[in-house]
């Protein structure tokens, strides 16, 4: 079996630690799947494939150093994690709430090798080239400084090293740009201003030597390299 389809396969089975975030972002439950067609105009085969993407600059034998922040309740990276048992992951979330679930998803499967932190994305506590890789899911739609987010992410990323992720970008999907506008940024979960998928392109192309993006509905996923 594919590391694709053992990650698939964990999150079809997220069992009673799984929340209404779990199953929305992993279209793995009733109400989660209602949420993905409704505001993301996303089903289970578009929803895996841009996980497939987001996840896809890590690679597969990969045993280095690593960041994720946000790591948020871990539902999306810890499948992941299980099949990297020789890199050394540090994984941080401003939320000690959602740091709990990620522990608890971590100690459920049996993974060793990742620490947590409670953290702020625009202020990291690690040095200058830190880190062979950096992910971040789901995470710059929601930070409130972006700017730093971005800059503390280059900062700590080692020359060479991989920067990868996926977050939301306007003028993709007229109904998520609307619901997003009129229920997400209200609300707070997600704060103003969003990337577009030229602009992100643009700006990862400015700051890394190789960038690639891509859409699906709403999510953009990427993966860089710092020069």
């Amino acid at each position: 079996m594919s590391r694709h389809d053992e990650i698939k396969n964990a999150y079809k089975s997220l069992g009673g630690e799984a929340t209404f975030y779990d199953g929305m972002i992993t279209c793995s439950t009733l109400s989660g799947k209602a949420v993905c067609k409704l505001v993301w105009n996303m089903n289970k085969r578009k929803n895996d494939r841009y996980l497939r993407l987001a996840l896809s600059g890590i690679p597969k034998d990969f045993s280095g150093t690593m960041l994720e922040v946000p790591v948020g309740t871990g539902v999306l990276s810890m499948p992941v994690y299980e099949t990297l048992p020789d890199a050394d992951i540090t994984c941080v979330d401003y939320s000690p709430d959602m740091m709990e679930r990620a522990k608890r998803q971590a100690e459920k499967r049996g993974i060793k090798n990742v620490r947590f932190m409670q953290g702020d994305v625009g202020k990291l506590p690690f040095s200058d080239e830190s880190f062979d890789l950096v992910m971040s899911l789901n995470g710059f739609h929601a930070f409130p400084d972006k700017e730093a987010a971005y800059s503390e992410i280059f900062r700590v990323l080692k020359s060479g090293g991989i920067f990868c992720g996926c977050f939301y970008v306007k003028g993709e999907n007229k109904r998520t740009d609307f619901l997003v506008d009129k229920i997400y940024t209200p609300k707070g979960y997600f704060t103003l201003p969003y990337e577009t998928a030229v602009s992100l392109r643009q700006r990862l192309a400015g700051m890394y030597a190789k960038a690639t993006v891509e859409t699906v509905e709403a999510m953009a996923c990427f993966t860089c390299r710092k020069g």
